[in-house]
């Protein structure tokens, strides 16, 4: 089978992620279509517009097996394939497949830019499309469809993990060949995943040791934040049902915790702290970077960004916030540093970001004070 593509898979790097290999293309062009931008989606769409001439690939000689896999790729969006008649630079005509965007995908003003999409987001897609065909047995398209942001997620945590520099004035400055992984499995989950492989790492006297099996949780970056005012000396606690303790045994597992919310692909963590404080708190917060950390470094990816959220807290003790549309049962409570502390003390704060966040804003609280102090004070 022959395929145009005109979009994203006009890349190498995604055409080798979904279908396993470059293939054969070449260029070409669907007259009588346009490639324009879609509405909330970093990927563009195409549209019948007369006059126009969408630029794209003839992918050629593609088997059964690739076409599935990029089926899978297309399905998860409601995109149909339809017979079109395709132009080469030489001006022949060859018959070819499109897949065409649903009727209620709507485009977006402006012009869509492959090098400007391979710049920003190239990457990422690739490393999440591999991740999606590294799952046995494959994601059924509607499940792939709910899961597709979820692996743009975690592709978009390894490249911010990739370029983080951190000191090593203490510890080993890990060099090329100190770490071999080997033999991944298939990674398990749904929302989450679960990744097993062996590993091999340097030892501390100079010999290596491994292959050792292991799993670890895969998870994804959050920004994570306690509002606090610092004139009144309040924060903010969210109390919420927690998968974690529930799973753990945990008889209460309702939990007090700061804002908190996974990083979005291709967002700041600066932008997603703004964000879910919003939705979460219903708050327009400054934000005071305090600490960055891995919460469980032996079994787990998760990685958090931990902010103090400086604001003027409503006069109420407590009130509900969330999202409906995200499942979100929230109830919010406005109290006194010195209560969140004391509970802190009782055991009854157990999230260990909301004793850091705590902590350190009673290490800090006398310097904020004087720093939003009124000026006629």
């Amino acid at each position: 089978m022959n395929i145009f593509v005109y979009g994203t898979l006009r890349d190498e790097a995604l055409r080798i992620a979904v279908s396993g290999i470059a293939g054969d293309v070449t260029p070409a062009r669907l007259d009588g279509y346009s490639v324009q931008p879609a509405v909330g989606d970093v990927a563009p769409m195409i549209t019948q517009v007369p006059g126009c001439a969408a630029q794209g690939l003839l992918w050629r000689n593609l088997s059964a097996d690739q076409i599935a896999r990029l089926t899978l790729f297309e399905d998860a969006y409601d995109y149909t394939l339809t017979s079109v008649p395709v132009t080469l630079t030489d001006g022949t005509t060859h018959p070819a497949q499109v897949w065409l965007p649903p009727a209620q995908l709507q485009a977006a003003q402006g012009e869509w830019s492959l090098a400007d999409w391979q710049e920003n987001y190239g990457a990422v897609t690739a490393q999440a499309a591999r991740a999606v065909f590294a799952q046995d047995p494959l994601p059924a398209p509607a499940d792939l469809r709910w899961q597709w942001p979820m692996f743009l997620k975690r592709a978009w945590a390894q490249a911010q993990a990739a370029v983080t520099d951190r000191p090593n004035a203490l510890r080993y400055a890990a060099q090329a060949g100190d770490v071999a992984v080997s033999d991944r499995a298939a990674p398990v989950g749904r929302f989450f995943k679960m990744q097993g492989f062996d590993v091999s790492h340097r030892r501390f006297d100079g010999g290596h040791q491994g292959p050792l099996p292991r799993e670890v949780l895969v998870g994804i970056d959050a920004a994570i934040v306690l509002p606090y005012d610092p004139v009144r000396g309040r924060v903010v606690l969210v109390e919420q049902m927690r998968m974690g303790p529930l799973e753990r045994g945990d008889p209460n597992p309702w939990m007090l915790e700061p804002v908190a919310g996974m990083i979005d692909a291709f967002e700041t963590p600066e932008q997603a702290a703004l964000r879910e404080t919003q939705e979460e708190a219903g708050l327009d917060v400054t934000l005071r970077h305090v600490t960055s950390f891995y919460p469980s470094p032996g079994n787990a990816t998760d990685y958090f960004y931990c902010y103090i959220g400086l604001c003027d807290l409503p006069d109420v003790n407590r009130y509900a916030g969330g999202l409906e549309s995200e499942q979100e049962d929230l109830r919010l409570h406005v109290l006194p540093l010195d209560d969140a502390l004391a509970l802190v003390q009782s055991g009854e704060i157990a999230a260990g970001p909301c004793v850091t966040l705590i902590y350190w804003l009673a290490l800090n609280r006398d310097a904020l004070r004087l720093e939003f102090a009124p000026a006629d004070a």
